[in-house]
């Protein structure tokens, strides 16, 4: 019998993710050829998420709780979740309900099939305008960087093998980023096309700061093109510097009533000055991402569980 791990990052959820649990056992009630085990982690929400979750575990030994000693962020809080599945197949899902979770058997299809990891594919767009942007910018920039295939959609809806779980959280260094650690570890991957449903209450809880931190994760955790293109800058920078002073000095000769240009010449230092400080800015993220690896600061802190040390 095919066992299957749902792993949960809950935050702000004590009134939606009852709802998204009993949807998972009533989904999974009529299929006698899966056995199934529901990991909810607490990212240190500031509501009553986790009581939530003890005494939906204390009812049901299928659920296990992991409560966080504080907020590590949604992919801290997937690799605590992936690093206690026992399944065969992991699948990853939100905890606000817009999940359509009678779908997820067309995921394991596709895993059965073959492939290694199956995300799914959102045919509408029911999310705000502000999270649509991170989503598309995300996209792009895994395209660019993780040499993403430009067809292959990523969602927090997917499911992968259990050796792509395994290879996942050997990465013990701060600042994961699940969608660059699939793509590194297997490129047998698929879309699975459905509609995503509306919230069931409340608001996202990414903002432009948690944003700007998963896509500096993307970016500096499995990448060296921003160092390249930094590279690239500076040169250009430097050329064009160059063919500004030649400028200057022939028109000066050919003009000598001109007056120098100050303005200009300011503007310049101004424009060369911020893309230094810009690209010594970058250079400073990757050096103290290092700083911070070579700390052993950890990926996430385990305050207490619950129903996982009895599978352990």
């Amino acid at each position: 019998m095919t066992r299957i791990s749902f792993v949960i990052p809950c935050y702000c959820s004590e009134k939606t993710i009852p709802i998204v649990i009993e949807e998972i056992h009533s989904i999974m009630r009529g299929n006698t050829g899966y056995d199934y085990e529901i990991i909810l982690v607490n990212d240190f929400s500031p509501d009553s998420v986790y009581k939530v979750i003890s005494d939906l575990a204390q009812i049901d030994m299928r659920i296990k709780g992991i409560d966080l000693a504080k907020n590590f962020g949604q992919h801290s809080a997937l690799m605590a979740g992936y690093g206690a599945a026992q399944g065969d197949i992991v699948v990853s899902l939100d905890d606000d309900g817009q999940i359509p979770l009678e779908n997820v058997f067309e995921l394991l299809k596709k895993i059965e099939d073959g492939y290694d990891v199956v995300y799914a594919s959102f045919e509408n767009n029911v999310r705000g305008g502000f999270r649509t942007f991170g989503t598309r910018m995300n996209d792009i920039m895994a395209n660019i960087l993780l040499q993403k295939p430009k067809e292959l959609h990523i969602t927090s809806f997917f499911a992968m093998k259990k050796f792509v779980c395994e290879e996942i959280i050997r990465y013990q260094s701060p600042y994961p980023y699940v969608s660059g650690l699939v793509l590194r570890t297997t490129k047998n991957v698929c879309n699975i096309s459905m509609k995503q449903r509306a919230r069931l209450m409340g608001a996202s809880g990414y903002n432009f700061h948690k944003l700007l931190s998963l896509w500096l994760n993307g970016f500096t955790a499995f990448s060296i093109k921003p160092l390249r293109i930094a590279t690239i800058a500076g040169a250009f920078c430097a050329f064009m510097g160059f063919l500004f002073g030649v400028w200057v000095i022939i028109r000066k000769l050919c003009h000598p009533e001109i007056l120098a240009g100050y303005s200009s010449m300011v503007a310049l230092l101004l424009f060369i000055g911020g893309v230094i400080m810009l690209m010594l800015g970058l250079i400073g993220e990757y050096i103290g991402r290092i700083y911070i690896c070579i700390n052993q600061s950890p990926q996430y802190v385990v305050r207490q569980t619950i129903n996982i040390d009895q599978d352990e």
